[in-house]
């Protein structure tokens, strides 16, 4: 591994030990094993990961872009897509750019104080993300099931009070798993078998029994997201059974157009983070454990602008209106104005 290739390194510092004493100091940090030890798989690896890094960033900026500009698209399910590209744009940005520059200079070392943040990040804002998908689907539901009562039910105060209570749920979560994950014993090696400090792969570093606090936060966590997929799915019910019901054809093509993206992300993203973190942590570094943490952490920010661009007509639209050159000539001119002011 390489920990005892570098074992002589300040990186590997306190790291590096044969015993199984329990670890109360955290000040030496941890090392991430990411991908390989290949110095070319390395450099692959960091040369994709910036790719995709990019690419979510570009998509994610654009689509808050286009809706900040566009009146037309001033409407709450375009509000809560505008929260969720902000979301996966922190997402990706908590663990991506630590693992390229870990295999640009071909060193895993990450402090504690890091290690704290990223866990504290990553599990707010996947708390965050999957309250937002839940406030989206019960958007879409309104909209089609009571379309009536649908501007007194999501009127801008009942969407600015679910944006700020799905923020507030996911820092709260974040700061109870990091508050329990790092009171925990440890004992032996501080090697994780990942690109980032996950937390199944955490809790093996744990001395024995040590972690059922954890383990009960996690099981709690997980009872509260699948309450959210149940909601999901009885919404997509409810929205199928009355979009069956349309006569007209192009009237139900526009409403599948807008709900099968959300639902895709949706189901995507629960059943790979769910298959990861409800599988028991292995003793190994393994290829599966890497994939699905790909398909939860880094796929879905960068697939999720594509997504809901491509199938919904007013997001196209509204991309050709911003990308136009009259329209950029004109924003041009406002804000050479406000400049001059």
């Amino acid at each position: 591994m390489r920990c005892l290739l570098h074992s002589s390194a300040p990186s590997c510092n306190g790291i590096c030990r044969n015993n199984r004493q329990p670890l109360t100091s955290f000040k030496t940090g941890f090392l991430l094993l990411g991908f390989s030890d290949e110095r070319n798989l390395q450099i692959l690896h960091a040369v994709l990961f910036l790719i995709t890094y990019l690419l979510a960033i570009m998509g994610n900026l654009l689509i808050i872009t286009i809706i900040t500009l566009d009146q037309r698209l001033h409407s709450p399910m375009y509000y809560f897509l505008k929260q969720l590209s902000l979301l996966d744009l922190c997402f990706i940005s908590v663990t991506v750019p630590q693992s390229i520059a870990n295999s640009l200079m071909d060193n895993g070392f990450i402090s504690f104080g890091q290690c704290v943040l990223q866990v504290f990040f990553f599990t707010a804002l996947a708390s965050s993300e999957v309250g937002i998908l839940t406030v989206m689907s019960y958007d879409r539901y309104v909209a089609i099931c009571q379309p009536l009562q649908y501007e007194t039910i999501m009127d801008p105060h009942a969407c600015k009070c679910a944006v700020i209570a799905v923020w507030m749920a996911g820092g709260i979560s974040g700061l109870i798993h990091t508050g329990v994950n790092f009171s925990i014993p440890l004992c032996g090696k501080r090697i994780i078998h990942q690109f980032f400090c996950d937390i199944p792969q955490m809790l093996k570093l744990a001395c024995s029994y040590e972690f059922i606090n954890e383990i009960a936060v996690a099981a709690f966590t997980t009872s509260t997201a699948f309450v959210c997929l149940i909601a999901i799915v009885f919404s997509y019910i409810q929205i199928f059974s009355t979009v069956m019901r349309i006569p007209s054809a192009d009237s139900r093509t526009k409403v599948f157009s807008t709900c099968l993206p959300h639902l895709f992300v949706v189901m995507f993203f629960l059943s790979a983070a769910g298959f990861e973190f409800l599988r028991l942590p292995s003793d190994s570094l393994s290829a599966m454990d890497l994939i699905f943490s790909i398909f939860y952490t880094v796929i879905p920010p960068t697939l999720n602008p594509l997504i809901y661009s491509l199938r919904n007509e007013s997001m196209k639209a509204a991309l050709k209106k911003v990308l136009s050159r009259e329209e950029f000539s004109r924003r041009m001119v406002y804000a050479n104005a406000i400049f001059n002011l």
